[in-house]
């Protein structure tokens, strides 16, 4: 059986405090009531007591509508998740022998990622004997890189790791 995770706030009756801060709907400062005297204050006005600084000494209160604030809390929520951005890491694989026009493919596709946004990871895996030219494997990067250093920033240099050389790319951000 899951639980789920139900809100904290405290509002109306629900509220323990004996004292309250009271500040009221248009934000102004109403001074130290008791939680009695704050709940007919909110009832008059037909309105929630909600506690909104619960750390605070006295605790602060607020007269709302509950209602229209859960949902105005729920909407900005929302607006925060669509505009955070995943980045996503996509890999090309070279070979230190790779002929020029799968070059330039490889090349086509790690630019369609950097223009969608996502980080370009190249790698090149050296098999056999080939480990002893490094250097040729190195060249490659650094080609790749100067292809794409109009839309891309070298993020990581050529590095070795085990049998793989690789070099990590990141979109330029234009804001």
């Amino acid at each position: 059986m899951s639980t789920i995770a139900k809100d904290q706030t405290q509002i109306n009756e629900k509220i323990r405090a004996k004292e309250l801060r009271l500040v009221g709907q248009d934000g102004e400062q109403i001074g130290v009531k008791s939680k009695q005297e704050a709940l007919e204050m909110a009832e008059r006005v037909d309105l929630d007591l909600v506690i909104v600084a619960p750390n605070a000494k006295p605790p602060v209160a607020r007269i709302m509508d509950y209602g229209k604030f859960k949902f105005e809390q729920q909407k900005k929520e929302k607006e925060m998740k669509k505009k955070q951005k995943t980045i996503n890491v996509k890999e090309i694989r070279l070979s230190p022998t790779i002929e020029e026009h799968d070059f330039q493919t490889k090349l086509k596709n790690g630019r369609k990622f950097l223009s969608k946004g996502d980080k370009c990871k190249v790698s090149i895996r050296f098999r056999g004997r080939a480990i002893t030219h490094k250097e040729i494997g190195q060249r490659q990067l650094e080609k790749f890189a100067e292809e794409c250093k109009d839309i891309a920033t070298i993020e990581q240099k050529p590095k070795m790791e085990g049998r793989q050389m690789f070099l990590m790319l990141s979109p330029i951000n234009e804001k």
